[in-house]
């Protein structure tokens, strides 16, 4: 009884208001599961018709519906009676949820699977944190995998469930293929030399090199292909038949979400207090994952979903009710920058994901710093939307999460160092200790020392200076200067800003109302 069948979804799952299908295929559920909810339902209509009354157990938290474990309960007849179409509506949701793309027993078994080749990451309180945003926050260290992201969870669980569908002569004399730019490419090919299987990988011309080169260190076959993702992958799956290449998708394939899903397991037993889990969204794997392992261990948790608001794929997805083409702009959490969210991962996630909010680039930059300066964590800007969103200010600062426990899966660290010398810029530039400024100085001999005295009487370390002669229609002789000054934070700017006023220099800050002075 415990061998699964085969049965398909209801046809309201996966599709649109005008009847479209996402494509989702059939999946399988429990047989002993629905046995079981239907011989309880059964029982529950043979005691309505006897005029039996009996209590209500507890209730599921997740969905606020009756228990279906009812059976041992005494009658008693002073108790009311419940709605039975309240039952009804709950043996139905167990039903949907078990005929989803991916379940909690594939988690389960995904768990198992990937144990040996994968590491268990910690799961940290952090005290600073915690003190700046009013809540108990927990980080999950996903960067500190081999290949530096989560990814790898899915990569070796899809791999293995292809050795084992396929047989593996077979898996390992083809082998696989995916279209990445990054961090999926690592995790394959990382996983596919260890299991022996061999892994094309198609990346596009804005692929960071230092990628593309682990990739070919793992072993891996690179074909640098199309000016973005989506032409990398439509070229990836032309070798699909050519070849007799499996394609493995970065985020939409079942045993992919599955495998992200074993962090909602390692969330729960290290965190058992856990209130709420926010996690970063871009393909809407992660997500999809993790909320069906929270959610059926502790389904009170909230699960809430982050993505950069150039981004918002999955936004748009719930609005419609069914994936859509989302315009993506160009964000410091290219990670995420998927411009529409996977069928399968979305038709998971909506069923168990709580709310999806969005972030700022300024928020994700800060987000990058604060982790840097206060836990000495190297995180891209992909893995920081989480934190990013719980920053004073953002979407997820309310009064409903404080002194809450939170756990932020921090997904990923892959960042170039060039990028992370411009975010630590913006960081700095976002929390007020690095600003600009305009002023107005004499062209004479000491005008300049003068201003530059100034600042440093007060505290203000001088970055970059730069003189505007030509473009101005001031007096002769005075002279604008752009000055880049660090600072100590807010207060410490307001003062000098106070001074530069009370000396007639009339600072404007902000390179917008320079052009506006000018």
């Amino acid at each position: 009884m415990l061998r699964h069948l085969r049965a398909s979804a209801p046809r309201a799952i996966g599709a649109s208001s005008s009847g479209t299908s996402t494509g989702i295929k059939s999946y399988t559920f429990t047989f002993a599961r629905s046995i079981r909810s239907s011989t309880n339902f059964a029982a529950i209509q043979a005691r309505e018709a006897a005029g039996l009354r009996y209590p209500i157990a507890n209730p599921r938290p997740f969905s606020s519906e009756v228990s279906d474990d009812n059976d041992d309960v005494t009658p008693d007849e002073d108790a009311p009676l419940p709605p039975p179409r309240r039952k009804t509506e709950s043996l139905q949701r167990d039903i949907i949820l078990e005929s989803l793309p991916v379940t909690f027993a594939d988690i389960s078994r995904a768990n198992v699977a990937i144990r040996a080749g994968v590491k268990r990451t910690p799961c940290i309180k952090s005290y600073f944190l915690s003190e700046l945003l009013g809540a108990n926050i927990f980080l999950k260290a996903e960067f500190q995998q081999f290949t530096g992201s989560f990814k790898e969870r899915g990569a070796r669980n899809a791999i293995l469930t292809l050795l084992r569908e396929m047989g593996e002569e077979k898996l390992r004399e083809t082998g696989v293929i995916a279209a990445s730019a990054g961090n999926h490419a690592l995790a394959l090919a990382y996983h596919g030399k260890d299991l022996g299987v061999p892994v094309t990988v198609v990346m596009p011309t804005v692929a960071p090199l230092a990628k593309v080169d682990k990739c070919r260190k793992f072993g891996a076959k690179i074909i640098i292909y199309g000016a973005h993702i989506g032409e990398a992958k439509e070229y990836a799956e032309t070798l699909i038949a050519s070849e007799g290449l499996e394609y493995i998708n970065g985020y939409d394939d079942p045993p992919i979400i599955a495998g992200a899903g074993t962090i909602g397991i390692e969330i729960i037993e290290d965190v058992p207090c856990v209130d709420a889990v926010v996690v970063p969204v871009g393909g809407a794997g992660l997500i999809a994952g993790v909320s069906c392992a929270v959610k059926t261990l502790k389904p009170d948790v909230k699960v809430y979903g982050v993505e950069p608001e150039f981004a918002a794929s999955y936004i748009a997805a719930t609005n419609a009710g069914k994936p859509v083409p989302t315009k993506i702009t160009p964000t410091l959490a290219d990670g995420l920058a998927v411009p529409m969210v996977g069928p399968h991962a979305f038709e998971v996630a909506r069923h168990y994901v709580d709310e999806c909010v969005t972030c700022t680039e300024k928020e994700v930059s800060l987000a990058i710093l604060r982790l840097i300066e206060n836990e000495k964590m190297v995180v891209e800007g992909g893995g920081a939307t989480g934190l990013a969103a719980l920053l004073p200010g953002a979407k997820l600062d309310r009064p409903e999460l404080k002194g809450k426990n939170i756990v932020v899966p921090l997904c990923g660290g892959n960042i170039d160092t060039t990028v992370l010398g411009r975010v630590l810029e913006r960081g700095l530039a976002a929390d007020d200790r690095m600003k600009n400024f305009v002023a107005t100085v004499s062209d004479r001999p000491g005008g300049i020392a003068r201003l530059t005295t100034l600042l440093g009487d007060h505290g203000a370390s001088i970055k970059d200076m730069y003189h505007e002669r030509a473009f101005l229609h001031s007096n002769i002789d005075h002279v604008h200067v752009k000055v880049v000054v660090e600072l100590q934070g807010k207060d410490h700017a307001q003062k000098i800003e106070k001074v530069l006023t009370e000396h007639g220099y009339a600072p404007v800050w902000d390179d917008a109302d320079h052009k506006k002075m000018i």
